[in-house]
């Protein structure tokens, strides 16, 4: 598996980029991804989170973490491209938004990044959570997934 971390340069000090890429290479093995997969996991400001929000979400809200599927609605692609991996996409997480919300729920926030982690990997593998029925059954594989994280 091919994870590659981003993070801003004012968070660089505040969280490891390999455990990051572990916590991702976890919840892809956990939801048997192949060993081909490449995702790419973004650590950001408030600030930037919001302006993706708006744009490609028409949200003007800021929100914890957004994920960017390069997958077509089908789920896998009908031909992997010609490095042989297959690209899922995006996942960015407002690391500040990330602090507010381990403090709401007076927990780490090394948990709350891998809850946010476990959510966005989720969704590129084509989880939703747009309808009550759907979210709940998402949020039972993310507490699934999250109760064998090694964090």
């Amino acid at each position: 598996m091919e994870i590659n971390v981003l993070i801003e340069e004012e968070f660089e000090d505040c969280l490891e980029a390999g455990w990051l890429k572990g916590l991702a290479e976890q919840v892809l093995t956990l939801q048997e991804a192949s060993a081909e997969t490449e995702l790419g996991l973004v650590i950001a400001g408030q600030e930037r989170v919001r302006a993706l929000n708006k744009n490609y979400r028409g949200k003007d809200v800021p929100t914890d973490v957004l994920a960017f599927s390069t997958l077509p609605d089908a789920g896998e692609p009908f031909i992997l491209p010609p490095d042989g991996r297959l690209h899922l996409g995006e996942v960015i997480i407002s690391y500040p938004q990330a602090v507010i919300q381990a403090g709401e729920e007076s927990h780490s926030v090394e948990k709350e990044m891998a809850t946010l982690i476990t959510h966005g990997v989720l969704h590129l593998l084509g989880f939703d959570d747009e309808t009550p029925e759907l979210r709940e059954q998402m949020r039972a594989r993310e507490q699934e997934i999250l109760s064998r994280l090694e964090i």
